[in-house]
């Protein structure tokens, strides 16, 4: 058992602090919709230094929804601990280590770590459409569930047919991970980096 979830559950993970541009009503939404009991909704932050009148209205509204939603917080002492550092055994890659699904609604971001995050531990993605993404990830030709600031019966059927296909969600996680590794990589940021010092001083970093 970790994060209070059992045998048989499924993870759905949301990787952000509980603040109103993540728009976490969404993942709510998404495990409401798949209609099923086994699905629990996962958030990894608190609600940070943003108050928590945004999160005291998330737990109201899973309440309502009939979503069984937990805080991982409970678990881990920071939401920026690497392997090394743990509390009661877990540790923030833990929570991505666990997930089955990860949501990121966000209303707007700047580029966003979680996306990354998700890319790096090959889990499958729901995305909303924010400004940054559409014009700096998108064009990457990323395999991802994307909604265009709300749900649809589509975008919840494609999740729940990615959750169900063992051999769906591998191919989908495998095609972003290449991606990701061919833009995003530290060596693509060493060839930047030594681009941009070679440009402006003449040093070679290689």
């Amino acid at each position: 058992e970790s994060f209070g979830l059992k045998q048989g559950h499924k993870t759905i993970l949301q990787p952000t602090r509980i603040v109103r541009r993540k728009g976490i009503e969404n993942a709510i939404d998404l495990v409401e919709n798949l209609k099923d009991p086994h699905y629990k909704l996962l958030i990894s932050h608190k609600a940070g230094d943003e108050g928590c009148e945004y999160a005291e209205w998330i737990k109201n509204y899973a309440l309502k929804h009939g979503v069984d939603l937990r805080l991982a917080q409970k678990f881990i002492s920071s939401p920026w601990l690497h392997q090394r550092h743990h509390l009661n055994g877990h540790s923030l890659w833990n929570v991505y280590a666990h997930a089955d699904f990860v949501t990121f609604p966000s209303l707007y971001e700047g580029f966003g770590n979680a996306f990354l995050e998700a890319m790096y531990f090959k889990k499958p993605l729901l995305v909303n459409r924010y400004a940054n993404f559409v014009n700096d990830i998108e064009p990457k030709g990323f395999d991802l569930v994307v909604m265009d600031g709300f749900l649809t019966p589509k975008t919840v059927a494609r999740v729940r047919s990615i959750l169900e296909s063992s051999q769906q969600r591998q191919q989908m996680v495998e095609h972003n991970y290449r991606i990701a590794a061919k833009y995003y990589s530290f060596a693509v940021l060493r060839r930047m980096l030594n681009s941009l010092f070679t440009n402006f001083f003449g040093i070679d970093t290689t």
